[in-house]
């Protein structure tokens, strides 16, 4: 939708002083500035509220509120020196950093976020924060890691499909291909159900379940016929989804995933492909919920 001022929409980022939180607000930047969409970067310390300020002097709260205003301020500057026409706006939240960017991100078109913060250990593959907010924002995340340098324009942009369900996912990587001018790849996995009488399935049933996931990919495949202008490969392949998928994020700029609800009140609301991919995948990957509606004007 484009905004009174002429800007189209709000790109979210959550920054810290690590590595990490700069690579994303770089990325974040870049899309901002792709999109013409205003940048709003935001760094969370958790409050101190309740009994916590009989144990902490306010001295000690100001140097964490002076901190996390240095975060934004080298942010601002940072990205000023990128980005000179980008328009930037910055935010201090007192939360945890999950909850301050979810509550950030109901009225953002994108929120991005790098693989882990400061805390936790330094081999983590994705922190806990990235994962809650790929696992329940409301609007598409992309979790910047891997070769972030390598744009989509040069890799192209690669598409999970799991299900018919999955247009969503590829509209919005449709139309931020169209802005890139780069190639998708539509990328469907499945493995033959073996029958527990035999050890080799028939010709025929495998011909059948074959159809039957070509189905699946033309039906999530619809949008392509909404960017004329985007070349476009649909590759319905045999084998496992998670790790055909980050084979492939190695030649990608951008690797899109939809996220399905959860099949059972207790079971991965990411699912496991999605899970697993976040952790290994080599590039950056948008995470973008079925049920997300895209704005006008832009992916």
């Amino acid at each position: 939708m484009v905004k009174h001022d002429g800007r189209t929409g709000t790109v979210l980022v959550g920054v810290d002083d690590t590595s990490h939180g700069w690579l994303a607000a770089d990325w974040a930047a870049a899309e901002a500035e792709l999109r013409g969409s205003t940048l709003r970067v935001v760094h969370a310390v958790h409050g101190i509220t309740g009994a916590e300020v009989e144990l902490v002097s306010e001295g000690a709260d100001r140097q964490v509120r002076d901190a996390a205003a240095a975060v934004l301020d080298e942010a601002r500057a940072r990205l000023a020196a990128g980005h000179p026409g980008l328009h930037v706006e910055t935010v201090l939240a007192r939360d945890h950093p999950a909850e301050a960017l979810l509550g950030a991100a109901e009225d953002a078109d994108l929120l991005v976020v790098g693989t882990r913060g400061r805390g936790g250990f330094a081999g983590l593959l994705l922190g806990s924060v990235s994962l809650k907010l790929a696992a329940h924002a409301t609007c598409p995340v992309v979790v910047v890691r891997g070769h972030a340098e390598k744009k989509a324009a040069d890799g192209g942009i690669v598409v999970g499909v799991r299900d018919e369900h999955d247009e969503n996912a590829v509209r919005f990587a449709l139309a931020e291909a169209e802005l890139l001018q780069a190639p998708v790849r539509l990328i469907h996995a499945w493995t033959p159900l073996v029958d527990t009488g035999r050890m080799i399935p028939q010709v025929s049933q495998v011909d059948e379940e074959r159809k039957a996931h070509a189905r699946v990919l033309n039906q999530a495949a619809r949008p392509v016929a909404e960017y004329p202008q985007v070349q476009v490969d649909m590759e319905l392949v045999v084998g496992a989804p998670a790790a055909l998928l980050v084979e492939a994020s190695a030649g990608a700029g951008l690797l899109v995933l939809p996220r399905h609800p959860p099949a059972a009140r207790l079971g991965l609301r990411l699912g496991a492909v999605v899970h697993a991919v976040l952790h290994h995948a080599t590039c950056p990957v948008a995470v973008v919920p079925v049920s997300w509606t895209s704005f006008e004007g832009g992916p």
